[in-house]
């Protein structure tokens, strides 16, 4: 068995607080006996107000979450995946991006968010992530943690199959899906997507989520989920509070779901 640990956030404005937060549940995260620490979308910041938002989003070589981070994870010995931060490209143009630690704090794997969340709620909620953010075009997989090999992807990503599909073919043990999802697509929608994407890609999927009413006003769904390659369920923290949560993930149940039901294997391509 392997000991994990899913830290739900409110993530603010300031990324110097959301800095000591993900520092301070890593220790609480080692204590408690876990190899590894899986953060929400946007552990650096979350702020509605692009222009002052903007002020504070560094390219990664000049983060200081992520210096902080590494350095924690480098003391601990323990492996975090950063569910993901806000950094600047280039370009200008920002990044939605995740990445992994490993224990000797250098960066085992990035992931830059694919799929731009672009939507117009009947709750009147308009968002509008492509008019900051650039999306991705690669896939993020990283070899040797501690549930096995890990597949990245973030919140939106988790409604578009093809992605699961190209995850699922490279044999991801595990995938990551960090969040910060809307209360009203949360409540109809997380679970059963969730559980859909661990049973299609007979993997674990682990997801840690934002939770509550942010700084900048927003409120997202929370329930932080673990769900095996069976679509079983092994942990939800819930809506309501930040904190922290462990599951133990057993490697063994991934070779005795896909013997039981080798979609991976019996998978044939579908003509146009």
């Amino acid at each position: 068995m392997t000991r994990i640990a899913l830290l739900q956030m409110c993530s603010g404005i300031d990324p110097d607080a959301n800095a000591r937060t993900i520092v301070d549940a890593l220790a609480e995260a080692k204590a408690g006996g876990a190899a590894m620490m899986f953060t929400p979308e946007m552990s650096n910041i979350i702020d509605r107000d692009r222009k002052r938002a903007a002020s504070r989003i560094v390219a990664e070589e000049d983060d200081r979450l992520l210096e902080d981070c590494r350095e924690s994870a480098a003391r601990h010995g323990m492996w975090l995946a950063l569910g993901s931060i806000a950094v600047l490209r280039e370009d200008g143009r920002f990044a939605n991006r995740a990445l992994v630690i490993d224990p000797m704090g250098q960066i085992a794997g990035r992931y830059d968010k694919i799929h731009m969340f672009d939507v117009d709620l009947a709750t009147g909620e308009s968002w509008r992530e492509s008019n900051a953010y650039a999306p991705g075009e690669a896939l993020g997989i990283v070899e040797g943690t501690p549930v096995g090999r890990l597949g990245l992807a973030i919140c939106y990503d988790i409604r578009f199959p093809a992605l699961f599909e190209a995850l699922g073919r490279r044999r991801c043990d595990s995938i990551a899906i960090p969040a910060a999802f809307t209360v009203p697509t949360g409540r109809d929608h997380w679970h059963v997507l969730q559980r859909a994407r661990a049973i299609e890609a007979s993997a674990f999927v682990i997801s840690a989520a934002q939770v509550g009413r942010h700084e900048d006003g927003r409120e997202t769904y929370g329930h932080s989920v673990v769900f095996d390659p069976w679509g079983g369920s092994l942990l939800d923290m819930g809506g309501e509070t930040p904190g922290l949560g462990f599951a133990e993930v057993d490697p063994a149940r991934i070779a005795e779901v896909r013997a039981q039901l080798p979609s991976l294997a019996n998978r044939r391509e579908i003509p146009n």
